[in-house]
């Protein structure tokens, strides 16, 4: 269950983080608030299953911080440092696309200036991630299975001889 839900959650985060960055009209700090809230909703699903540590709290971090990308202010160099600092799990391409697509949506919020963005990038050019803007939507997390030894002693099992084995020895 636990595998099940990180694998839908990382699809859900995937495919909701590819539409920010492909919208113009989802990045605004109303939807980066819709986005947050939608998100504690699911973290809130998570902790009344018992499901915290599934891992799929982990796979929403790109999302979450993208949401917060969107409501924090995005001016001086303070604003710039904590930008960089926040959003970790976010490539350097995602940070700057959110940025650049980010519009105002009523008159107290104000549009990213240029030179603001490319203060982002020159503080995050020596950060070693993949140029990759979208995630792998596909991406499809390794199933394990849990090892339960068996309660019944190898030497105490028979092979009928109607299965036609008789070739296997017992060493």
């Amino acid at each position: 269950i636990k595998q099940v839900v990180k694998q839908m959650f990382y699809i859900i985060g995937a495919v909701t983080l590819n539409n920010l960055l492909l919208r113009k009209d989802m990045c605004s700090w109303s939807k980066g608030m819709q986005i947050r809230y939608n998100v504690s909703q699911l973290e809130e699903w998570l902790r009344d299953k018992n499901l915290m540590n599934s891992g799929a709290k982990e796979t929403l971090e790109p999302l979450i911080q993208a949401a917060q990308l969107l409501q924090v202010k995005k001016k001086t160099d303070e604003d710039a440092e904590a930008i960089c600092s926040m959003c970790s799990a976010l490539t350097t391409a995602q940070i700057v696309k959110v940025l650049n697509l980010y519009t105002p949506v009523n008159e107290f919020e104000e549009r990213v200036l240029v030179s603001f963005i490319r203060t982002i990038q020159v503080r995050l050019r020596d950060r070693k991630d993949s140029p990759q803007l979208l995630m792998d939507a596909k991406h499809i997390f390794p199933v394990t299975f849990p090892f339960n030894p068996s309660s019944l002693a190898l030497e105490t099992i028979q092979i009928p001889a109607s299965l036609g084995l008789g070739f296997i020895s017992r060493v």
